[in-house]
């Protein structure tokens, strides 16, 4: 089973493949080179243009090493973690030295000493990695389980009790539709207490969402029309929990209950490339007290989204005079264990 514990933030060596490893490893190393240029200039007029000379030699190494540990990612998280960190920096300092070699080759005297210039790249890998594996503590598995129990979507007191309403009321007059509506209403508590580290499949999420729809439907009939717009096979993809379920209990609370005529629900789930993109959207209405708990909501999945894929994930919305829209975009490829 696919978790928490197999992504990037909570291990020590990091995945060079993931795009917020390599915006920190630039922003660290542009950070450092900053700092270096400031150290090394007698004046801040001096400073800008030394920082410039610097950079011009610091991100072919850069851009350098960071495609090679891209490319033994696998390879180095296989190892044990020390000496998976003393192959990064050993592999620093040896494109250091090839880039030393390099210039000095075009006839470049002033690309400085260069044992000075390796010893700066391995120190400043080793910052890097330092920083990583002080991260990687703090978002620990047990940690981050902990933060993920605490923000994984709890289905609202009203909708259970409102669901059960419309049961009690089915009981007399269509009890099998009413045995059908409690079994829907137990397989969504059921997931609301899985371990909120492990992954599911898409296609139980959509499943999941149906079942929802339906039961809010038993109390509000015609006024909830949806359309799900299904493209491609997910039954292999992984994804959080309850990721697809809040965000129709928001739509429902918050565009369809409120307006006296009700609405149209859209979902779309649609797969391009490497990405999976969620849609949800629902009509507005003036009517509608709940934007507080509605912006609650989302930056609980935002949060949740953060630490399951980093800087990986987007969720973006769109708000209209008359509809609201949430879009969700994570990395659809399996996970490996």
């Amino acid at each position: 089973m696919t978790s928490i514990r197999h992504f990037p933030a909570t291990y020590p060596l990091p995945d060079w493949r993931n795009f917020g490893v390599m915006l920190r490893v630039l922003l660290g190393v542009n950070f450092l080179t900053l700092i270096a240029a400031l150290v090394q200039t007698a004046t801040l007029d001096q400073w800008l243009a030394r920082f410039v000379e610097m950079a011009a030699l610091v991100e072919p190494l850069l851009l350098l090493t960071l495609g090679m540990l891209a490319a033994l990612r696998d390879v180095l998280r296989r190892l044990p973690l020390r000496l998976g960190q003393l192959i990064v920096v050993g592999l620093v300092m040896l494109a250091a030295f090839a880039q030393q070699l390099y210039w000095q080759s075009l006839g470049f005297p002033e690309s400085g000493s260069g044992l000075r210039v390796i010893l700066l790249a391995g120190a400043a890998g080793g910052l890097l990695l330092l920083y990583f594996e002080l991260r990687a503590r703090a978002h620990s598995p047990a940690q981050a389980e902990a933060r993920l129990a605490a923000l994984n979507a709890r289905i609202r007191p009203h909708f259970l009790f409102n669901s059960l309403n419309a049961v009690l009321s089915l009981i007399r007059a269509r009890p099998q539709q009413a045995e059908a509506a409690l079994e829907s209403l137990s397989d969504l508590f059921r997931a609301a207490m899985r371990d909120p580290a492990e992954l599911v499949n898409v296609a139980d999420e959509i499943a999941l969402g149906r079942q929802y729809l339906e039961l809010e439907k038993l109390r509000l009939g015609e006024r909830l029309a949806v359309d799900w717009q299904i493209e491609g096979n997910f039954s292999q993809i992984p994804i959080p929990p309850l990721m697809l379920q809040p965000l129709l209990e928001n739509a429902v609370y918050h565009g369809i209950e409120p307006a006296p005529e009700g609405g149209l629900l859209r979902v779309s789930v649609v797969r391009h490339g490497d990405e999976l993109h969620l849609a949800i959207s629902n009509p507005t209405t003036r009517q509608a007290q709940h934007a507080a708990g509605n912006q609650m909501a989302l930056a609980n999945i935002r949060e949740r989204l953060a630490l399951y894929y980093d800087l990986e994930a987007r969720l973006e919305i769109t708000a209209t005079p008359d509809a609201y829209e949430v879009r969700i975009s994570l990395p659809c490829q399996a996970i490996k264990h």
